[in-house]
């Protein structure tokens, strides 16, 4: 089935069953007959976060009673979204996972480790699960945290592939270094990266991945997902973007006018659904800036890619008249080997945005902060104020009970 076949029946569907989208037609006085392809969609609006949150269940399109699984966003930056799954829903969702770990290297013979979470409503575990299991793959469900247990989990089952978040690797390799184990002579040969950039606008390696591979020879891919869209970009052994999974998605690009950007160049990721049965979306504005490719790819395919997310549009920090992306600054603190921090934005009384960078007292030394000071205006060319406090403070803050992601940044 062709994509604007697909997208046809997605707009019939959408008429019919969702209660959000059947308002906005009426509303909006569209005529869905008209949208013939990929390019008609410029014809009709938007659908933002905001819509999702103020009108959750109206994107509903089936009766409670064939929903099998809840899952919901992490609410990073707003109120948690539901969203509801179908048993065609968790098919579709296995499917796009097993094809984006094909992309990253993996085939029935590998044994993934999973470093990430299923429970809490979090769709990513569920996804990764499912798509080892499409791929008749083994699976070591041992989630986040403990360095000795991944390592030993690692040793004892031979894991060939891990997914976790990079910043955790880190201290893997920093455990293994202080028990005097060589994790190059372990089995595991590929890392797929979730939840935070490896990469530069540029495809080579950021402080993060560097600091991974110049300690462990490994293969990283990078991935970009969202529980909203319900399937995954990732990145194939060229590592020059994450590829688009046609039949699942269409994908748009857009600039402040909401036009689509050329290739290369920097704009808005707008997802319409395909396939889904529970909760379509229908030009989603998924908040994150990305650079899109269009040019066919070393790997032989010619399917659209996304280089790594520059920042979120609600992330956007204007300080001392530079624009910056929290991302920006993670990096500068990657390459000062700095693993724990928050970043707090607080905007004074003229709306200007204030940064501080709160790190343990270990960093409160004189040649530290001046390192870390002449590496941000390297980098950045503005310099955050710093804040000290115990780690056990700095733990809470950033690792909060209520939160299923670390908090790396905080706007107050």
């Amino acid at each position: 089935m062709t994509n604007h076949t697909q997208l046809i029946e997605l707009l019939k569907y959408l008429s019919t069953n969702s209660t959000y989208y059947k308002r906005l037609f009426n509303e909006k006085q569209i005529d869905i007959s008209i949208i013939k392809n990929e390019d008609d969609l410029a014809q009709l609006p938007f659908t933002t976060k905001d819509d999702l949150a103020l009108n959750n269940e109206d994107f509903l399109c089936v009766p409670k009673n064939k929903i099998v699984d809840y899952v919901s966003t992490s609410g990073t930056l707003s109120n948690p979204v539901s969203f509801y799954l179908t048993a065609q829903d968790l098919e579709r969702l296995g499917n796009n996972e097993k094809e984006s770990l094909k992309l990253a290297g993996g085939t029935e013979n590998d044994i993934f480790q999973m470093m990430v979470t299923m429970d809490k409503q979090f769709m990513a575990g569920l996804a990764y699960y499912l798509g080892i299991r499409k791929l008749n793959a083994g699976a070591v469900r041992q989630g986040p945290g403990s360095p000795h247990s991944q390592l030993e989990t690692i040793l004892k089952f031979k894991s060939t592939i891990l997914i976790a978040i990079p910043s955790f690797i880190i201290k893997l390799i920093d455990y293994a270094k202080s028990k005097n184990i060589d994790l190059n002579t372990t089995s595991v040969k590929t890392i797929v990266c979730i939840g935070e950039a490896i990469r530069g606008t540029d495809f080579k390696l950021n402080e993060l991945g560097k600091r991974i591979t110049n300690q462990w020879n490994v293969n990283l891919h990078s991935t970009y997902a969202s529980t909203e869209i319900g399937a995954a970009f990732t990145e194939c052994k060229e590592g020059k973007g994450g590829h688009l999974n046609p039949n699942l998605l269409i994908l748009e690009v857009v600039d402040k006018e909401g036009n689509k950007v050329k290739d290369g160049e920097l704009g808005e990721v707008v997802v319409t659904t395909l396939g889904v049965e529970g909760m379509p979306l229908l030009r989603y504005k998924t908040g994150d800036l990305c650079h899109i490719y269009y040019s066919k790819c070393k790997c032989g395919r010619s399917t659209p890619r996304l280089g790594a997310v520059v920042g979120r549009k609600q992330q956007m920090i204007k300080y001392k008249g530079t624009t910056i992306f929290p991302p920006s600054i993670f990096d500068v603190l990657a390459k000062e080997n700095v693993d724990l921090y928050q970043v707090q934005v607080k905007k004074n009384d003229l709306g200007i945005d204030n940064v501080t960078v709160v790190l343990t007292s270990r960093y409160n030394t004189e040649q530290r902060i001046k390192a870390l000071k002449s590496s941000f205006k390297a980098s950045i060319r503005v310099t955050p104020s710093f804040e000290f406090v115990a780690k056990n403070e700095l733990l809470n803050l950033v690792f909060s009970q209520d939160k299923r992601k670390p908090e790396k940044i905080k706007f107050l």
